[in-house]
């Protein structure tokens, strides 16, 4: 568990899956994150969340809000997808879109690539997007993340000339 200032990044729990399946079902929510899954799709990844931690040691984290509970989305660290032309450690994150524009992402991030350096002793953490996605930019670069063009990748699983191809990377090492 990751405590911030205004959040808790926890462990999931059945309760979290009906709001997570919210979550995953909104197309603005979901249209940099791949789109809406079929509902076993989203039934898949939130077991995969919720095993994570066990399995790893970390995991895309539950979000909830301090002062009231409120589920907000998740947000944490898993290995890069195999199928992806980089490597190594992912932060990433989804929230509901009644979260945004609060700087829940970018506090919920920074939280996660600390835990990553500092209990996890990961060496370098990244993050990318589609270079469109100035919002996750913006993020990422709140979290410590700095971007890196030269590992810059266009998406295998999107077509040529689909807008969201061409991503961008950032990337961050653990201070010394």
């Amino acid at each position: 568990m990751i405590d911030t200032e205004r959040l808790v990044l926890r462990p999931w729990t059945e309760a979290d899956r009906e709001p997570f399946l919210a979550v995953t079902a909104d197309p603005e929510v979901m249209s940099w994150l791949g789109g809406v899954p079929t509902p076993d799709a989203a039934n898949q990844r939130f077991e995969r969340f919720a095993s994570g931690f066990d399995e790893r040691g970390y995991t895309r984290w539950a979000i909830e809000r301090t002062a009231d509970g409120a589920f907000l989305g998740y947000c944490g660290l898993a290995p890069v997808h195999e199928t992806l032309p980089v490597t190594g450690i992912e932060a990433g994150w989804g929230l509901a879109r009644a979260a945004w524009g609060f700087g829940y992402a970018a506090e919920a991030a920074r939280a996660a690539v600390l835990d990553g350096f500092d209990r996890l002793k990961f060496e370098e953490i990244i993050a990318f997007t589609a270079d469109t996605n100035r919002r996750s930019q913006a993020v990422m670069a709140r979290a410590g993340l700095t971007r890196d063009p030269s590992r810059d990748f266009d998406h295998p699983n999107l077509p040529e000339g689909d807008p969201l191809r061409r991503h961008w990377v950032y990337a961050a090492t653990r201070p010394a």
